[in-house]
């Protein structure tokens, strides 16, 4: 029989055709296997040398000088450290009032008093947030909500990439759980408060930090825990393409409804931070020693999303949007599809309860 090894790289004939109809189902089952765990990993890696090159090329978006933000309160998550920590660093120095949601609460904490050293008048805390718990998510509001504080500024860039196979707390795959489900949650608990501080000042925004590997994502209604046949590296794409469509979406309901709240998406490109700690180990140990010299700083990973949370000039005007090193970019075809916002929307809150 011709090797099933053999038929996956080349042309199939007729006379192959027949073999593989009368094939063993497992080696079918190895077939389909095979391609569904390789594919993924060639697309994404050919995706990210791509992105690489022409980001080593380009010339980095630096932040241009922003205006004091006294007054202003803003949640981050994943703020301890990478861009998130950054970005929390940037707006304490800015005068805003910032509630960094993590659940490493030594790491969390260390950030604070970091932050608060370097700038005396900083107003930053920690609050614990763990995104693969659905009980944190609404723990963490609860806890906020406590405080009595307004909400301007709600940044989704917690995340996780590449991990392996593995359920949230509640069941949900983890890439799917904590990049999106997460976020999903925190972001529809938290919309009064957005709403209402929107009402008495600047529009309040929403930035999920999502990233360029949406472009080869698919958000399959039927299969969103990706338990057909699980690969990491799609998993991980899948979540930000759905993460992408709930922005796109988010942001066309609350136009809709007149609320004074913006959602945008931002893609802060290949930055040298701690997301990549589950790669494959000969490329894990290949980045280590190549990232400090061809990937972004957190620093400038974080200019994109400041600029997206800040920046005057996009007062009411940057809802729906994608930004990468500080320009709009269009998306894939998906984010533009009505059904397929409405439907993942739909279903999102099925999931969780909130129906």
């Amino acid at each position: 029989m011709t090797s099933y090894w053999n038929v996956s790289h080349r042309r199939i004939s007729a006379h192959d055709s027949l073999l593989l109809l009368s094939a063993p189902p497992q080696i079918l089952t190895d077939m389909f296997s095979l391609r569904s765990h390789l594919l993924p990993v060639i697309r994404l890696y050919l995706l990210g040398l791509k992105e690489l090159l022409v980001q080593m090329f380009t010339t980095a978006f630096r932040l241009p000088v922003m205006p004091r933000q006294d007054g202003k309160v803003a949640i981050v998550t994943g703020g301890g450290r990478g861009i998130g920590y950054e970005v929390v660093r940037h707006m304490a120095r800015l005068g805003v009032h910032v509630i960094i949601g993590g659940r490493d609460e030594r790491e969390g904490l260390a950030a604070v008093r970091k932050i608060c050293e370097e700038y005396k008048q900083a107003k930053v805390e920690f609050k614990e947030l763990d995104l693969a718990s659905l009980q944190s998510v609404h723990q963490f509001v609860q806890s906020f909500k406590q405080q009595g504080l307004p909400l301007n500024i709600l940044i989704n860039n917690a995340g996780v990439m590449l991990v392996p196979e593995g359920r949230t707390e509640d069941g949900f795959e983890q890439h799917f759980g904590v990049n999106y489900l997460g976020h999903f949650l925190l972001t529809w608990l938290l919309l009064d408060t957005l709403k209402d501080s929107g009402m008495s000042g600047p529009f309040s925004r929403v930035v999920n930090v999502s990233s360029s590997v949406h472009r080869i994502g698919d958000v399959r209604l039927n299969d969103l825990n990706s338990r057909q046949c699980y690969s990491a590296h799609a998993a991980y794409c899948h979540s930000k393409l759905a993460q992408l469509v709930f922005s796109s979406h988010l942001d066309q309901e609350l136009q809709l409804g007149g609320f004074p709240v913006t959602s945008c998406a931002v893609d802060p490109g290949m930055v040298d931070t701690a997301l990549y700690c589950h790669l494959w180990t000969p490329l894990r140990l290949v980045h280590s020693a190549l990232a400090p010299l061809l990937l972004k700083t957190p620093v400038e990973g974080a200019a994109t999303v400041l600029h997206a949370a800040l920046a005057p000039a996009l007062e009411g005007e940057c809802g729906g949007s994608y930004w990468a090193n500080g320009c709009r970019e269009m998306t894939t075809p998906p984010t533009f599809d009505p059904q397929l916002k409405l439907s993942l929307w739909e279903t999102s809150l099925q999931l969780l309860g909130l129906q």
